[in-house]
Order: C-alpha cells, then sequence, then structure tokens
C-alpha cells in the first residue's frame, strides 16, 4: 500500500486549473441577439422592419447561420444593426464573430478616381528647325532691303495702304464684356466619364459604416466614413453599396446627385450602373 497515490498508481493532481473560462459560458452570437430580443419584447417582423434584414436572414442569425447572409462584410453589417435595433454593444458580437470566423479582413483602399488611369502622352521635345529657317529668311530679306534703299540715294518711299485717321477723331474701340464664369460644379464628379460608373460618398451629418463592392466582386472599401470626410469609387461595369447609416451619406452617382431620403441608422443596399443613377 502506498500512502499519497491513487487506487490505479496515478498521482493526485489537486492543482489542475479547472477548463471552462468565462469566454465559454458567454451566448452565441446568435443567442445573445435573439435572447436581447426577446427581452426588449420585439418580434422578429419588427426587427426586420426597423432593419431592413429580411425576416429569414434574422431567424437564421439567431440560430448562428450566417451562410445567408451574403458573405462576413454583410454578416457583420446585420449584426451591427440588429444589435443597435435590441439595445446591446454590437462591437463584442462583431468581435466574437471575427474570432469565429477567421478575424476581419483589412480594409482595400479605394480605387483610384479616373483621371489617374488616363494615359498621359510623352512630351515631345521642341522643333527648334522651323523657326531657326524663318529668321534666318528675315535676317537676309532685312539685308537685301537695307542694301535696296541705299542703292536708291537714301529715299524711303511710304506706301499708303489706306488714310490715316487724324489724331482727333481717333475713337476708343469698345472693349467686350468679360464672359460670366461659369458657377462652380456641385460635385468633382460632376464631368464623369459615361463609359465608367463613378460614385462619391460623402459623410455631411455623422460617421456611417459603408462597404463598396466592384462588378467581379472585389472589395473597394470596408470601413467608417467619418463626419466630413468622402470617398469616391469607379468600376466599368457596377458597383455595389452597403451604408450602415445611410441618413448621414451624400450621395453622387455619375455626377449626378442621388436624392433619395434615407433615414438616420437605416441600411441600404444599392447597386449602380453606367448613366443615370437607378438604385438596384
Amino acid at each position: 500500500m502506498s500512502i499519497g497515490n491513487s487506487s490505479d498508481g496515478s498521482a493526485p493532481d489537486d492543482n489542475s486549473p479547472e477548463d471552462n473560462s468565462p469566454e465559454d459560458d458567454r451566448p452565441s452570437v446568435g443567442q445573445a441577439l435573439q435572447q436581447a430580443r426577446i427581452a426588449a419584447n420585439l418580434t422578429v417582423d419588427e426587427v426586420s422592419g426597423s432593419t431592413r434584414v429580411r425576416v429569414p436572414i434574422v431567424h437564421a442569425i439567431e440560430q448562428d447561420d450566417f451562410s445567408r447572409c451574403g458573405g462576413d462584410v454583410y454578416a457583420r453589417g446585420h449584426i451591427r444593426m440588429l444589435a443597435h435595433k435590441v439595445g446591446l454593444d454590437p462591437k463584442p458580437l462583431i468581435d466574437q464573430f471575427d474570432a469565429e470566423h477567421g478575424g476581419r479582413p483589412a480594409p482595400t483602399p479605394a480605387a483610384p478616381l479616373f483621371e489617374a488611369e488616363r494615359i498621359r502622352p510623352e512630351r515631345r521635345r521642341p522643333n527648334w528647325t522651323a523657326p531657326m529657317v524663318a529668321a534666318i529668311v528675315a535676317v537676309i530679306g532685312f539685308v537685301g532691303f537695307t542694301l535696296f534703299n541705299g542703292a536708291d540715294g537714301g529715299k524711303t518711299k511710304q506706301v499708303a495702304e489706306g488714310s490715316t485717321p487724324e489724331k482727333g477723331n481717333v475713337k476708343p474701340s469698345a472693349t467686350k464684356s468679360a464672359a460670366p464664369k461659369p458657377d462652380p460644379s456641385e460635385s468633382a464628379i460632376a464631368a464623369a466619364p459615361r463609359d465608367k460608373v463613378t460614385v462619391k460618398l460623402s459623410a455631411i451629418e455623422d460617421k456611417s459604416w459603408i462597404s463598396a463592392k466592384a462588378h467581379n466582386g472585389k472589395l473597394l472599401f470596408d470601413g467608417t466614413l467619418n463626419k466630413g470626410d468622402s470617398k469616391t469609387f469607379q468600376d466599368d461595369e457596377r458597383i455595389d453599396l452597403i451604408l450602415g447609416n445611410a441618413g448621414a451619406i451624400e450621395l453622387f452617382v455619375n455626377g449626378k446627385k442621388v436624392g433619395d431620403e434615407f433615414e438616420t441608422g437605416q441600411v441600404e443596399r444599392l447597386s449602380y450602373t453606367q448613366g443615370d443613377p437607378e438604385a438596384g
């Protein structure tokens, strides 16, 4: 019989740490949103009507199924809007979502403006041959004219090409009034090319989370646009937008201001192509 050992011969481990941690006890993202919605006495239809997130997607998120969101970027936007609606801080939920889905992707810088895509022609060096020939011809002509006048006795003939007006009758020509300068354009993209899609976003009321994608699915921008900041995106065919706080955004598409009246805190999913802006 050995003292201090268990019956199977192994030494007891009284100081082994517990496997459970506080993070293991916390509810999932979907459970947290569902519990907060029920505590706020809100139905799924009410949450969907306020956030513009469709009812099947709300049900799927509450079951931790994010496959119907269309990607991680859209899932973060849905979580943020649902959390605001049910009275939760969205940051811990988004951090938890990122930790469970491989982390947040690094934002991609906005596509360059169309001016940067123009091919500038190579500057040519000045050709001085023609001016030099003209100067030589002028010098030869001047020398010949001087020699001719000297041979004629130094007399110069005055050729009258018209009556010379008297000094007292000379009337000053009327000065033309300067043409009025055109008013400045409302937008730096007013002259946007017709063969591209150009979208300009300006946060004028408050900050707003935005996401922009090109027609091939390339992420152009995913982040927060602070008040007073602007972003311009361009693509050959189509630009897809998500506006997390659409009421704070002033929107220009293809040089034309979009007059939709969005509400503060409203989520909008928009698509624009070439020509007059039409929300997709």
